[in-house]
């Protein structure tokens, strides 16, 4: 009779013990919801084990004492919840934030060498030196003509055709010319100052840096002229140097006219 007593009320302690540590939803059989935290294996081993020893305690004393055992179990679920209730479980595997740091600054040297290649790359393949007008015809050449002296040379193409920067410069003129219309005037390096006349539009402004074969203007006939043409001169060492022949001016640049 006393092991039958025994067997009921550790059946009970045990039926107390779970719906103590259940989820409220469970109990009214419902599924719980996932719980914001993670809860520490540990402690929650030691409830079950004061559990079960509330249950061996209620077998050798009887029934008693299930209720205030029961009591005792949730007490210590509830101490259980609130210690856990602000722990933050991180990743086990992760670097620390000077690692990661790090990492971007060499990702950053990496990208930052890459462009400056790709950069000089770009720069060594674009050309140095170009016709002014692509596909011109030449038409009239440096020297004597109709009883005065023709400065430059002559490139003619249909109307507002594109005219390209001789060489690398800086704009010094752009802007209207007695005889010429509409003109550029471009700095080199060198010291070399190219001209540029006719043309319908002037697409650069002075101060502008430009690369050779970047467009500075439209091929007019404005001025003096007899049909649509660029008038194409040099001017050694600056703006009042000597006129030159810009045909070997050109070849000494790996340029051809004609």
């Amino acid at each position: 009779m006393d092991a039958k007593l025994g067997t009921q009320a550790r059946s009970a302690a045990r039926k107390e013990l779970l719906e103590a540590v259940a989820p409220r939803s469970a109990r009214h059989g419902r599924r719980a919801a996932a719980p914001h935290t993670r809860r520490r294996p540990g402690l929650l081993l030691g409830a079950l084990l004061a559990g079960g020893v509330a249950a061996s305690v209620l077998g050798l004393q009887g029934a008693p004492v299930a209720a205030a055992d029961a009591s005792s179990v949730a007490d210590a679920q509830d101490a259980l919840l609130a210690a856990d209730e602000d722990v933050e479980m991180l990743p086990q595997a992760s670097i620390t934030v000077a690692e990661a740091q790090a990492r971007l600054e060499e990702v950053a040297a990496s990208r930052a060498a890459r462009e400056e290649r790709e950069a000089a790359a770009a720069e060594a393949a674009r050309p140095k030196a170009v016709l002014p007008v692509a596909g011109a015809r030449f038409t009239s050449g440096f020297g004597g003509r109709w009883g005065t002296f023709h400065y430059g040379i002559d490139l003619a193409a249909p109307m507002r055709t594109p005219e390209y920067a001789a060489v690398d410069g800086v704009v010094l003129r752009a802007g209207a010319a007695s005889g010429f219309g509409l003109a550029v005037y471009i700095l080199h390096d060198n010291g070399d100052v190219t001209v540029y006349g006719h043309m319908d539009k002037i697409l650069v402004e002075p101060g502008q840096y430009v690369r050779a074969g970047e467009t500075i203007a439209l091929l007019g006939q404005r001025g003096q002229s007899t049909g649509p043409h660029l008038h194409f001169e040099v001017h050694q060492g600056g703006l009042n140097g000597k006129k030159i022949d810009p045909v070997p001016w050109l070849a000494a640049r790996g340029v051809k006219v004609g």
